[in-house]
């Protein structure tokens, strides 16, 4: 049974230490609620939540839209992808939205010098517009006919 669909579930990745996921699991949790709450219906159109370390593993979840909650301190993609993703919007130097749209497969990271300051960066990327920018790209309308 497929479960995930590579043009369409996004990914979020949050770190795999314990303390890690006390502190930006609850802020995952809601920008995957946020996601879902998005889709239109269609079965593959939501987010899974998995930890740095299953990703890595699992390459077959890299060619998914990726979002990492967390910064290159506490999750290990956040600190692959930090050095070549663009900046998109900064608070106080604290909290950090970085976005690659452009490239395939599309990947945000938001992070902060801390737990508050990440879930402050995710809510600007969901109440700025830039999680609703993503979907657009990822969640086209297809045209094709199914027989």
């Amino acid at each position: 049974m497929k479960l995930i669909d590579p043009s369409e579930t996004v990914v979020i990745v949050v770190g795999s230490d314990a303390r890690v996921e006390e502190r930006d699991g609850p802020t995952a949790r809601r920008l995957k609620e946020e996601i879902d709450q998005r889709s239109d219906g269609q079965s593959f159109r939501r987010a899974v939540i998995v930890t740095d370390a299953w990703y890595v593993e699992h390459e077959v979840l890299h060619p998914n839209p990726t979002i990492v909650v967390g910064g290159p301190g506490v999750n290990r993609m956040a600190g692959a992808w930090s050095q070549g993703t663009s900046l998109l919007w900064s608070r106080d130097r604290r909290a950090f939205l970085q976005a690659d749209y452009e490239s395939e497969p599309k990947r945000a990271l938001l992070w902060g010098g801390d737990a508050e300051a990440t879930m402050v960066a995710v809510q600007a990327f969901v109440s700025q517009g830039f999680l609703d920018d993503l979907l657009r790209r990822i969640w086209r309308f297809r045209t094709e006919v199914y027989v």
